[in-house]
């Protein structure tokens, strides 16, 4: 198991690497002789702080154009100069915008706090311009992709479409997951504030964030004493670390609630099954219909990361054969939007609906108007206990029976839920400790789509527990496909935003939703799998179940084991493109 879980914090740092790098690929610097480029703007706001941002026109096109804005936190000029070009090629104004405290700005770098008005700033600029036909298209992705959500916050009658790629939600997706705060991400603050750049230095030291995670994981410590087991302060984290839940602070940074009702423009999202950050993606995406049931918003994904969500898939991901039609390119279809939008061009060919996603093993593309409505038959499988075992029941068992869990939180020699996707296809998994329940085989291909999402019932001995659910496709050869996991904190379930603690002795449940969503073509013979256990390992917050606020709480609050009655009543839906009757 800690194999898996190594790669995972190997993985987030690969994904704050290619946030910065993905762009340069295939990409050249403009010459002043087809070009004007201007890349010591300065955009002094009325609040008194200063932005600066590259723009590049490319001469001979019509004296006013719209702009495409690239806002950006990982400042590289050169990187700006070539994005800024490739608008500037696709007849637009480029211009990428640096956030606050980056680059030539003399402001502190603060992350997140600030997009809603200074990306609006940046839109007051541009529009005052002679160049500027008064209308501006966002695209990017990431920290780009949250910026564009946070512009929209409080839309500006300039900003015409966004197209945000894997967009983070600050409080959501990172630094926490579904309220769990996270170690993989964590040097993240001091890439983007040691100067005003990127510490790649800092970012690359892996030794040294495997060193802290295992040290502080050995030592029992409270998780807001990380930053004094690394032994450098950490500011960003520990103010985050004060709004355990989605509060205020978090909700001011992007939309929330009722105010997607005002997004009245369109929008192209672009995500993949194996993103780390698709919950805050698909987040955005269900809330926006939510309040807007007549939203234009628009969904490709597909067997992409974070990294080739962004530049549109890579023909092996961790050693899984991607489907060839899954493999597009985000930066064409980003320009054919933004040319659909803003110039009357055609819609890009593959949004055939709202919801367009790759089937994987099919090597297709299907189409839907709804999340909802990705397959035709959404089934509940139970988690039963039978003289045969723990099973995948799509039978609502008779009677409810409880299984029997247990874990000792101040134990260090065993990790729980080993949840990373690294690789996808595994010869084996870990059955040292969890609960395994698994489906009949199926008696023909079937397609499995949508999120894992369904309820917990469950009676425990403590105030509240940190949930893993992980699922795989178990193919006829006896490979681990892995399809889609879930993490999060029970007492959370019913609101991101207030705690509601667990009673101890009382059945409870769990509804859960913010998993990834994936789609696959299962193949005759194969079978569902499904994991469940709780998280304890190195790469996040151990919830202790005291009630406390959990970065408070050390080994010494572990006490008696956590003691879980996991109930057969319990059960998962997914969508399947073949009814109950005919799966087996």
């Amino acid at each position: 198991m800690k194999i898996n879980l190594v790669k995972l914090g190997v993985a987030m740092l690969c994904l704050i690497m290619s946030i910065e790098t993905f762009a340069q690929q295939k990409l050249t610097l403009p010459d002043s002789t087809n070009y004007i480029i201007n890349d010591s703007v300065m955009i002094k706001t009325k609040y008194g702080i200063t932005l600066s941002a590259v723009v590049v026109r490319k001469k001979g096109l019509p004296q006013k154009l719209p702009a495409a804005l690239f806002y950006f936190i990982y400042s590289n000029t050169n990187r700006s100069l070539m994005e800024a070009k490739y608008a500037a090629d696709h007849g637009y104004v480029g211009i990428v915008a640096d956030a606050r405290g980056k680059r030539l700005s003399p402001d502190v770098p603060v992350p997140y706090e600030h997009e809603t008005k200074d990306v609006n700033a940046v839109l007051d600029w541009i529009i005052k311009q002679s160049w500027s036909d008064g209308r501006v298209g966002m695209y990017g992705g990431s920290y780009s992709g949250f910026a564009q959500w946070a512009a929209a916050k409080h839309l500006h009658p300039a900003l015409k479409t966004i197209v945000p790629y894997v967009a983070a939600i600050p409080g959501l997706g990172l630094p926490m997951e579904n309220n769990v705060f996270l170690t993989a991400n964590y040097q993240w603050a001091f890439y983007i504030t040691n100067n005003k750049y990127t510490d790649d230095a800092v970012n690359n030291d892996n030794a040294r964030w495997r060193r802290m995670r295992n040290n502080w994981w050995e030592s029992g410590a409270a998780y807001n004493k990380i930053d004094s087991i690394d032994g450098t302060p950490n500011p960003l984290l520990q103010k985050w670390l004060t709004h355990p839940d989605y509060d205020a602070y978090w909700q001011s940074m992007v939309p929330y609630g009722s105010e997607f009702k005002h997004i009245n423009i369109p929008v192209l999202s672009i995500t993949g099954y194996y993103d780390d950050g698709q919950v805050s993606a698909l987040e955005y995406l269900r809330e926006h219909y939510k309040y807007n049931p007549s939203a234009k918003h628009y969904l490709i994904i597909g067997p992409y990361d974070h990294f080739g969500s962004q530049i549109g898939g890579v023909a092996r991901l961790r050693d899984y054969e991607v489907d060839s039609i899954a493999l597009i390119n985000t930066r064409e279809i980003t320009f054919q939007w933004l040319d659909y939008i803003l110039k009357g061009g055609k819609k890009p060919a593959l949004l055939k609906d709202k919801i367009n996603f790759e089937v994987m093993g099919a090597n297709k593309w299907k189409h839907a108007p709804s999340l909802a409505k990705i397959e035709d038959y959404h089934i509940r499988f139970y988690l039963d206990s039978t003289t045969n075992g723990m099973l995948l029941s799509e039978q609502k068992p008779a009677k409810e029976v409880f299984m029997h869990q247990q874990v000792d939180l101040a134990d260090r020699t065993t990790f729980y839920n080993d949840y990373y996707p690294d690789p996808i296809i595994k010869k084996e998994i870990d059955r040292t400790n969890g609960l395994f329940f698994i489906t009949k085989p199926f008696n023909q291909a079937i397609s499995v789509s949508g999120a894992l999402k369904g309820e917990l019932r469950a009676i425990i001995s403590k105030k509240d527990m940190d949930v893993g659910l992980v699922l795989y496709e178990v193919t006829p050869s006896g490979e681990y496909f892995q399809l889609s996991y879930y993490l999060g904190r029970a007492s959370y379930a019913y609101d991101m935003s207030k705690r509601n603690l667990l009673k101890p002795g009382k059945l409870e449940t769990i509804p859960f939703y913010r998993s990834r969503v994936f789609s696959k073509q299962l193949q005759k013979g194969s079978r569902l799998l499904l994991v469940l256990n709780i998280d304890k390992n190195p790469f996040a917050q151990i919830n202790y179940g005291t009630g406390k606020d959990v970065s408070k709480e050390t080994i010494r609050d572990a006490g008696l084991p956590l003691e879980i009655k996991w109930s057969t009543l319990s059960f998962i839906e997914l969508g399947l493109s073949v009814d109950v009757k005919g799966l087996f």
